[in-house]
């Protein structure tokens, strides 16, 4: 079966739209992690993702009365431009759907290069159904974004470049992961070569498909993915790509968001250049992989698949990254209510510095802080300084991982509200769309007297909302209905101590 791919791989024709991008040596990660890391550039690509390569190399092959009949695919966006461009190329109609929680940069991208954009469903797997419908309604021919044999082969001319740029061989090659037609490609061509070269996929550590996939040693379908790292959003991988996937791969790493998010601020510290969280994605599993297997001199490569993203959703990635890199931490300290215990408290971090103080008054004897603060050396660093405040006797909760107190808590101004009864808190994620808060305060209806809302819009695909809700006894069960029919992915935040301590 490699033999197969190999032999379509050196065949395939990419470069009358794809070009050789730079394999870029990584000189401060390089020097900080110390290892040898390189990046592979396709966020240089015309269209700024590898998606080129597959998607001509498909269409290319087409004969000619497939190419009078039009091509529709379905894509979060980076296929879709692929698509669009060969399509323009070629002079081939063509119709892209694509999940309204696209980013606008990627919608104007494909509608400037020629092609009909269909909006359609919340995620990939939505919109991937729809076009296969639409194809066989229109006669269309669907280009699969990952799931095709001549896509797998254009992604993996990847490989060659690689092997072909390399002065030295490479211990590991880290590739994002979505339905897995890039690391089954470039995969496929490494190890028929090089089967002592490691090939290691990395996916959001919220859409965790090939993870699942070859843990299980069967095609997984996730019930929900998250999509801040939408190029990669996909709830099952490929029948053929898997099948690739299992001889080629020889691990897949989870990533956070915060991860994520570091190594898009890694990468822009090294080139200058802002990529999406998927074009991350492989840095984030290889710095995850240096630090788990303690490694030093190893020659690493890190795949950046693409650079499409809403300007916008920078601002998310740079609250982020800082905690992402571990160079921040946030925490909830107790100090006295008298003149002077802030300064002993700022005296107790020394020279730490304080990158946000939240306060709000508790009673006469105690405050309680939220405080982010700069750190050195990660770990150790952060375990003795809170060993140092606890020997002080401020009593400390560590909140970095806190999503509620990342998400919200930093940036609200409030306080308890010491008559309010029978209060219960919701955290709740939705798909960020013209309307979509309007609809959910709509469905939240008269029912219920909310005593607490916060929204904030975090330059995201999806809106989150925190929700206090005063229930009675007697609603617990229909308000349960309620929760369920809204159709929203939320979670109960009532014995969180963010909200103990602070609302």
């Amino acid at each position: 079966m490699q033999e197969t791919y190999v032999k379509k791989i050196l065949k395939a024709r990419v470069y009358d739209v794809a070009t050789v991008v730079p394999l870029d040596t990584a000189e401060n990660l390089s020097r900080r992690l110390k290892n040898h890391i390189w990046l592979k550039r396709e966020d240089l690509q015309s269209v700024h993702s590898f998606k080129i390569r597959g998607a001509y190399n498909k269409m290319v092959q087409l004969s000619d009365a497939d190419k009078r009949c039009g091509v529709i695919a379905a894509s979060a966006g980076n296929h879709a431009q692929g698509v669009a461009l060969s399509a323009r190329k070629l002079g081939i109609n063509a119709v892209i759907v694509m999940p309204t929680t696209t980013p606008n940069i990627k919608v104007t991208a494909v509608n400037r290069l020629g092609a009909e954009v269909i909006l359609h469903g919340q995620v990939y797997d939505e919109a991937c159904q729809y076009a296969q419908q639409l194809a066989k309604e229109q006669e269309r021919i669907f280009i699969h974004p990952y799931d095709d044999e001549d896509v797998i082969a254009g992604q993996g001319t990847i490989a060659i470049e690689l092997l072909q740029q390399c002065k030295v061989l490479p211990n590991v090659i880290f590739v994002p992961v979505g339905g897995g037609g890039l690391i089954a490609g470039i995969g496929s061509y490494i190890k028929y070569l090089h089967p002592k070269i490691k090939i290691i996929g990395v996916e959001p550590d919220d859409a965790p498909s090939m993870y699942y996939a070859l843990e299980e040693n069967y095609r997984v379908e996730l019930e929900q993915v998250g999509i801040f790292v939408d190029g990669v959003a996909v709830r099952q991988v490929g029948k053929k790509t898997f099948a690739l996937a299992r001889y080629c791969v020889d691990e897949v790493i989870l990533v956070s968001t915060d991860e994520v998010c570091a190594a898009v601020k890694d990468i822009f510290d090294d080139t200058r250049s802002i990529v999406e969280p998927a074009g991350a994605l492989a840095l984030a599993g290889l710095k995850k992989y240096i630090e788990r297997e303690t490694l030093q001199g190893q020659h690493l490569i890190a795949i950046n698949s693409g650079a499409n993203i809403n300007f916008d959703r920078l601002r998310h990635v740079s609250e982020r990254a800082e905690i992402g890199e571990r160079r921040e931490i946030l925490l909830t300290v107790t100090i006295p209510e008298r003149p002077g215990s802030f300064r002993e408290f700022c005296e107790t971090i020394g020279s730490h510095g304080i990158s946000e103080f939240n306060y709000r008054f508790a009673n006469a004897e105690q405050a309680h802080v939220f405080v982010g603060i700069k750190i050195h050396q990660e770990e150790f660093d952060k375990q003795t300084l809170i060993q140092s405040l606890k020997e002080k006797n401020y009593p400390v909760l560590d909140m970095s991982d806190n999503e509620m107190a990342k998400l919200h808590l930093r940036y609200m101004v409030g306080g308890k509200a010491p008559h309010l009864c029978n209060e219960k808190l919701y955290r709740f994620e939705f798909p960020e769309y013209p309307g979509a808060l309007l609809r959910f305060l709509s469905a939240m209806g008269q029912d219920w007297n909310i005593s607490l809302f916060h929204y904030r819009n975090h330059g995201a695909a999806y809106g989150r909302v925190l929700v206090g809700v005063q229930v009675e006894e007697y609603q617990k069960v229909s308000f349960d209905q309620f929760l369920q029919s809204l159709g929203y992915q939320y979670w109960e935040e009532s014995q969180n101590p963010a909200y103990n301590l602070f609302l």
